[in-house]
Parts: C-alpha cells; sequence; structure tokens
C-alpha cells in the first residue's frame, strides 16, 4: 500500500482526520491543522464592526439557530455587541477554547457562502484579536449562547451612518439591488433575508431586545416555572427574561444574559413600555423598480408597520392548556414507538404563527 493508499485509508475509517486536526476537543470540536486552515482561507475578515455581526451572525446560522437577538450600543469610541441565539450552544470547557485560532467544529461542514468561506476556525478568533473584549456570557450544549463583543472604533472602524435603513429595490431582471450605507443595519438585514428560511433575526437596543426576550420568555414557559424555577442558568439562554417577576430579578437575569439594564428600564420593560421588536424581515420593503431607473409597482411588501409590532399575545393559561392538549394527543404516538410520553411540548408565539415543538426521548 502507497503512502497515499495509506492515508487515504486513515481518513477513511477515522471521522477525525489526523491529517487536518492538530488537536481533538471532543463534542465535534477540533484545531485544525495550519495547511487545512490555509486551505480554507476565508475571502472575508475582520475589518470594521460590520464585518463582527456579519460573522456573529454566521456562527449562530450554523450552530442551527432558529432565533438571533442582537443587541448593539455605542458610548463613545466603544461599540458593544451582544449576540444571543437559541441554537447548539457551547460546552463549557471550549469557552475559551473557541476564540483559539483554527479552533471549529466544522470539520467537515465548512462552507463559502457570499461572505467568504465559514468553518476555518479563525472567524472568532479573529474578532477576538482586533476587539477589546469577545466572550461567551453564557452557554452550554443545548441551551444557546450569548455572545459578547466590544470594539474600540478608534481601531476598528465602522460607517459613520449607522441609523439609516437600507432600502432593498427589485428591479425588473429579478435581482435584488440594495442602497444605504453599509452599516450595521444593513448587514443584519441582508443577513435575514438571506437566511430567512433558516432563521429569524431581532436587532434592537439592549433594552429593546430585552422587553423582545422577556416575550419569547412569557410565551414558551409554562406558568408553575416561571412561578417556581430555581435555576435560571439550566434553561435557554433566549427563555430566561421569562422568570423575571420584578425589575430586580428582570436585571439580575438581563446581566446573567449579556443586556445591562438600569431598575428603571426594567420596570418600564415589564409595564409594556418598551415593546418587543419586529423581526427584520418583517421591517424591511422591497420596492420594484425598472431597469430604467423609473419606480414601478411594488411587487413585494414585508413590512408590517401598520399591524400591531406585539403579534398576537397568547395568554399564558391558554398557552399552558395548548400544551396539555398536544400532550395527550402524543400520549398514544409515544406508546406506540417507545419513546417517553411525559415530556413537556413547547409553544412558542410569534408574530404570524404558533410553533410547537415536542422533544423526543426514547424510553
Amino acid at each position: 500500500m502507497s503512502s497515499e493508499e495509506l492515508k487515504d485509508f486513515i481518513e477513511t475509517a477515522s471521522s477525525v482526520s489526523p491529517f487536518r486536526v492538530e488537536d481533538d476537543f471532543g463534542g465535534g470540536y477540533v484545531r485544525l491543522r495550519s495547511e487545512e486552515a490555509e486551505r480554507r482561507q476565508a475571502i472575508h475578515d475582520i475589518r470594521s464592526s460590520e464585518d463582527v455581526v456579519i460573522e456573529a451572525l454566521r456562527n449562530a446560522r450554523d450552530a442551527h439557530s432558529r432565533t438571533i437577538f442582537l443587541a448593539t450600543s455605542k458610548e463613545g469610541d466603544t461599540r458593544r455587541i451582544t449576540m444571543i441565539d437559541d441554537g447548539d450552544g457551547v460546552p463549557a470547557y471550549m469557552h475559551h477554547h473557541i476564540f483559539e485560532p483554527r479552533v471549529t467544529s466544522k470539520l467537515d461542514s465548512a462552507h463559502l457562502d457570499k461572505w467568504g468561506v465559514h468553518g476555518r476556525g479563525m472567524a472568532l478568533y479573529s474578532i477576538s484579536v482586533n476587539c477589546e473584549a469577545a466572550y461567551v456570557v453564557t452557554s452550554d450544549r443545548g441551551l444557546g449562547a450569548s455572545f459578547r463583543f466590544e470594539a474600540d472604533t478608534k481601531s476598528l472602524g465602522e460607517r459613520s451612518d449607522q441609523s439609516t435603513f437600507p432600502a432593498f429595490e427589485l428591479m425588473e431582471s429579478g435581482t435584488v439591488r440594495v442602497r444605504g450605507p453599509r452599516n450595521i443595519l444593513r448587514t443584519a438585514c441582508e443577513f435575514a433575508v438571506d437566511s430567512a428560511a433558516n432563521c429569524t433575526v431581532y436587532l434592537g437596543t439592549a433594552a429593546e431586545i430585552a422587553a423582545t426576550l422577556y416575550a419569547f420568555g412569557l410565551a414558551t414557559l409554562p406558568p408553575s416555572m416561571r412561578a417556581f424555577y430555581e435555576y435560571p442558568e439550566q434553561l435557554p439562554v433566549c427563555k430566561r427574561l421569562g422568570l423575571a417577576a420584578d425589575p430586580d430579578s428582570f436585571v439580575q437575569l438581563s446581566e446573567g444574559i449579556g443586556l445591562e439594564l438600569s431598575e428603571r428600564t426594567a420596570r418600564r420593560i415589564l409595564d409594556g413600555d418598551i415593546a418587543p421588536v419586529e423581526p427584520l424581515i418583517d421591517r424591511i420593503s422591497i420596492v420594484g423598480i425598472s431597469d430604467s431607473g423609473s419606480k414601478a409597482k411594488t411587487r413585494a411588501h414585508r413590512s408590517k408597520s401598520n399591524q400591531d409590532s406585539r403579534g398576537l399575545q397568547l395568554h399564558p393559561d391558554d398557552a399552558d392548556a395548548l400544551k396539555h392538549g398536544i400532550k395527550d394527543a402524543y400520549a398514544p404516538i409515544a406508546r406506540d414507538y417507545f419513546l417517553d410520553p411525559t415530556v413537556e411540548p413547547e409553544v412558542a408565539v410569534r408574530k404570524d404563527r404558533i410553533t410547537v415543538t415536542i422533544p423526543i426521548k426514547k424510553l
């Protein structure tokens, strides 16, 4: 057997190829060898706050997140970004390793998208090198994650105009042209459109995202859990604010997921004075424009600003009753397929739909 044939045999027989991997951390996380990382060299590097945002969003999407919450703020020259998702989560022992060079969980799933190669194990490392702070606030396997990034905009630049919302124009050729500064809003909107089939993105201030997460928690946690649950760190990150019973607990829970709020702001959220934000995809208007540049009739309009921005507000008791009904209906299926019939269904209320998730647990 030649050396090349031996190499092919080892790579085929082993799920973690020694020719591509320098360290195996377990749980699907590896550190790539230098030559493998170079082979995956990214087209896109970290040169601005907008680059930090797109890399964080891509990571969340690739971690199978269905919902991503992005809170941004700027104080002086410091840009703060907190990203919270309901994806696979990062095991505790990997919180520091994922910011090291060439560490990735995408040994066999690296891919090229419109922003470059993803999966070479360099994005989070590059973010940590270029930011003043980059760390996992809280996460564990199966619980989603909260990441925090802080950048000095004097050294890591960003667009001066961060308030202009992008305009999406549908050309007669069928292509969509985007206008507006390439700021964080545009970056997040382009990602939201590109990934609409896989995940929903929310963007706002820390207070707005906290209000959105609070509504998310209320819609997905049963009243009994909200009243008596004592271990918020064991809940998915996106649901923890649903346990808040008063401004003081709201502030503590918010800090635990990377959102710093005053007690006054927490009270305003609990009182409903600060409303949840809409998904980015619902804030986007796509206007039809002819190839000659003249305005045409609107062909697509995703904005729903004339509707109640809070969407459906399902009473917790009704959500609980729905869960019990689903649980009863699931029982005979669980019996026939040797599954655990005692699992608790999850009910998530969105603006335009109610999503029911039944965890599958074998007996």
